[in-house]
């Protein structure tokens, strides 16, 4: 079985601590591991032969690349990079296409990356239960059983039963409060999970009779496919001028052979912050307190610190979120309004949308420590044997002196080795490149100034992960 991770997600559901550029499934929300790496390790749980491909997209690829390395080195079936999202449909039509190569019968095991299930055990046998029925050629969605009237999920309506799974009668979009109390009532709907179970064939003869027009810009850009490092880059052009559509409205929904297995497990899409409130454990007074917080008369509450102590007096059914940039509040049954707050802080031209203080790249991360006119101070962090790219900059100078580690610096024509408190200084214009050359993490304050201290005021000569 091959487990296909979807991870293209935003994620701005759950700002400000998701972030364009490092959303939801790179943080551990729930638990200590991030929710990419819990639904890595659920596919890896399936049996000892289970093999994870992730899809995902430029930005986000080196850390999906980092979570694989770490958890399954010897079980990566690889990793395929989407030139532009066009949902969900294509992109798994992408790891069918690939899967298909070796062997058209391989299971596929469609999951999102960025969904909690409290009972893995419980998944892994409704996983049994629907494998049959995939092997056989039917298409095979996991419907959650609901247990509330839920509004803000579609549904599955359940038809003639069979050995471990229904015929799916019907899929039902967002209902109102009434007509999700009258489904629970029911007993024959369910939530739709997201997640499928198919064979590779299946699900390309499908889409060659539903969508002969995606599955032609998909085989066409899996042809023109090139490999970079640990990814697979399909065309561009191809994939581009590929429909955008789900794989619900796409196959599920037209397919004849649509069926759907009972799932149980605890399951949430972690879709807002009351449903990370819903899924968490409450203390006494049904807060969920997560990081420095102190309470006095506060009840039905989700709380989270990043950092700072937060003290929150007198307030019920509230959300409050510290970050090191944003501190949101908000009404715990309002929180699907968050969206409109990001779309004002885009609208106003600020960044607070796209990273996090905190912003990762392929060799570490950099954090913004102040900023003032014709200056900023940044923590650089770069990962052992890593380096950053040659380049140079047209308007600013940098300062940089060691905290932590050792540090290789080209400066020009010179090539330096600088240890703890020493320091080194890059004019403006000037070609050089950072490099960790030992096995613990190099720590080192940049001191920034010029006339502009933008980001994209590099011009890269050289870079071992390909950027432009």
């Amino acid at each position: 079985m091959l487990a296909v991770i979807l991870s293209g997600g935003s994620g701005t559901r759950l700002w400000p601590l998701s972030r364009e550029a490092y959303p939801k499934q790179f943080l551990p929300v729930v638990s200590d591991d991030t929710l990419l790496a819990e639904t890595i390790d659920r596919g890896l749980a399936l049996d000892g032969k289970a093999r994870v491909m992730a899809i995902t997209n430029e930005e986000h690829r080196f850390v999906v690349a980092a979570h694989l390395q770490a958890q399954a080195p010897e079980r990566t079936a690889g990793i395929i990079l989407e030139p532009v999202g066009r949902n969900t449909a294509p992109a798994i039509a992408l790891a069918a296409l690939a899967a298909a190569e070796e062997n058209p019968e391989e299971l596929l095991l469609v999951m999102p990356s960025d969904h909690v299930l409290k009972n893995p055990d419980a998944f892994g046998q409704a996983v049994r239960q629907g494998a049959e029925a995939a092997r056989a050629g039917k298409l095979v969605t996991f419907g959650i059983v609901p247990n509330a009237p839920h509004t803000g999920y579609g549904y599955i309506r359940a038809g003639e039963s069979h050995e471990g799974y229904n015929d799916v009668a019907a899929f039902v979009e967002k209902p109102d409060e009434k007509t999700a109390r009258r489904y629970l009532e029911e007993g024959d709907y369910f939530w739709n999970s997201g997640m499928f179970l198919f064979r590779a064939d299946r699900y390309l003869a499908e889409l060659e009779s539903q969508q002969p027009e995606m599955i032609r810009a998909c085989r066409t850009a899996w042809e023109e496919r090139n490999a970079d490092m640990d990814f697979t880059r399909v065309g561009s052009d191809a994939f581009k001028a590929c429909p955008d559509d789900s794989i619900d409205y796409a196959v599920m929904e037209k397919t004849r052979d649509a069926v759907v297995v009972p799932l149980d497990a605890g399951w949430s899409d972690v879709g807002s912050w009351s449903a990370l409130w819903d899924i968490q454990p409450h203390d006494e007074n049904d807060n969920v307190c997560r990081g420095d917080v102190i309470t006095e008369d506060v009840s039905g509450s989700y709380i989270h610190s990043e950092g700072r102590l937060i003290a929150a007096l007198g307030i019920t059914d509230h959300v409050i979120v510290e970050t090191d940039d944003v501190v949101l509040v908000a009404d715990r049954n309002r929180v699907q309004d968050v969206k409109k707050l990001v779309a004002q802080v885009k609208a106003q031209g600020r960044d607070e949308h796209r990273f996090h203080k905190k912003v990762h790249r392929p060799w570490g991360t950099y954090e913004g420590i102040a900023m003032g006119e014709r200056f900023q101070v940044k923590r650089i962090t770069v990962k052992p044997g890593a380096s950053l790219s040659l380049q140079k900059h047209h308007h600013r100078a940098e300062h940089w002196v060691v905290v932590k580690g050792t540090a290789t610096v080209n400066r020009g024509d010179d090539v330096l080795l600088l240890t703890e408190d020493q320091s080194t200084y890059i004019p403006l214009g000037v070609t050089h490149r950072l490099t960790n050359p030992g096995v613990i993490p190099l720590e080192l304050i940049e001191v920034q100034t010029g006339s502009y201290l933008g980001e994209d005021d590099i011009v890269r000569f050289q870079d071992t992960y390909n950027r432009v």
